[in-house]
């Protein structure tokens, strides 16, 4: 009997796995595969969500407002030229549904966010992937592969997977050599964590180009991800377009809420930086001192490269601190198999990963020393 079937396309996508979030058998669980903020939410943020909880009976204020225009007046923005979303994850749905159709493409890096891909072949439109070099995304290599049918190139600033970033001039001389009907998405979901001098998230981009949008989360250093908000700010015929097809009611209250208390609580977000400026290279520090190649990054993860040798692989690496508690995130699907994406996370995971991965290293190498001496 026949019965419903989605597009052939829709069923050629992937679907996005999250990192792993338990431990079965450990005593203790340390989540590290998410990129989570270890300092949680705003108690502002959270006295907000109970504040508003007589209240969800009734619809939010459809355009989302109110969070608008905190979020305008936290970053001198307009707020007419802002869009809330469920997480900036539904906003790069919104503009992939905007802006491509069959035939399109949409171009991002070779180890870029892998809802890029998805989105574009949600809308029907085919991914391109521009190779990387070192793990960081190349201007040249993004424009090399842009054509008539390319109708967005996306850009995470900084990356996800990796930790790298792109500096203003670089990306600045992207955003001048697309052609005006290609879309420039700077997903700049991280954002908040970079404080090199050279970093610009991107809205002075977006006021300078009629096609660049950047989009934002709550969902990293706010610790907002289980209320899913995001927002993206754009030209004003890109926000309409996005505006016409969103859902009437894409915010929820509490998310709302939550996010405008959060922008307000400075202090937090001050702590939060602070944390992750002084473990994020203490973790690269140790880690690196074991023997291991992790990643430059500039935001509140690191990528571990592991040996390809048997006993000390990132699958060996895994299950070894997957006993211990430890959950980090496996990132093969992006084509970095021998990687494991680490979280900062507070003082003691940070502490007892470093521990667990000397343990290991020291385990594997027993391992083979043994099995020299078996065979020598």
């Amino acid at each position: 009997m026949a019965k419903p079937a989605p597009r052939p396309s829709v069923l050629a996508i992937d679907a996005y796995v999250p990192g792993k979030s338990a431990a079965p058998g450990a005593a203790r669980v340390f989540k590290l595969s998410a990129n989570e903020t270890p300092l949680g939410p705003s108690p502002r943020a959270i006295e907000a969500v109970r504040g508003i909880a007589a209240d969800i009976a009734l619809y939010p204020e459809g355009s989302a407002r109110a969070l608008r225009e905190a979020i305008g007046a936290r970053y001198a923005l307009d707020p007419e030229r802002i869009i809330a979303g469920a997480g900036s994850d539904n906003i790069l749905e919104l503009l992939a549904l905007a802006y491509i159709g069959p035939g399109d493409e949409g171009v991002y890096s070779q180890y870029g966010f892998l809802e890029y891909k998805i989105v574009t072949q949600a809308a029907g439109g085919a991914p391109v992937v521009a190779p990387e070099k070192n793990y960081t995304a190349q201007v040249d290599a993004l424009l090399a592969c842009v054509n008539e049918r390319t109708k967005i190139v996306f850009l995470a600033n900084p990356n996800n997977p990796t930790g790298a970033y792109l500096p203003a001039n670089d990306v600045s001389r992207l955003a001048r050599a697309l052609p005006s009907h290609v879309l420039l998405v700077l997903d700049a979901a991280y954002a908040e964590y970079v404080l090199r001098a050279d970093y610009e998230a991107g809205a002075a981009l977006v006021d300078a180009h009629d096609n660049v949008v950047m989009t934002r989360t709550f969902s990293k250093i706010y610790g907002l991800a289980g209320l899913r908000v995001g927002w993206a700010y754009g030209p004003a015929h890109v926000i309409d377009a996005l505006n016409r097809i969103r859902s009437p009611f894409n915010v929820s209250s509490a998310g709302s809420a939550a996010a405008i208390a959060a922008l307000a609580d400075r202090a937090h977000l001050d702590a939060a930086i602070a944390h992750n400026e002084r473990w994020l290279p203490w973790l690269t520090r140790e880690i690196s001192a074991l023997g291991l190649d992790v990643l430059p990054s500039v935001a509140n993860f690191i990528a571990i490269r592991f040996p390809e040798a048997q006993g000390l692989t990132a699958v060996d690496a895994d299950r070894f601190l997957t006993s211990r508690g430890l959950v980090l995130r496996a990132i093969g699907a992006y084509g970095m198999g021998e990687f494991l994406r680490l979280t900062v996370g507070a003082q003691e995971a940070n502490e007892r990963v470093v521990e667990a991965l000397a343990a290991f290293m020291q385990s594997a190498d027993s391992r083979q020393n043994a099995q020299a001496d078996v065979h020598g």
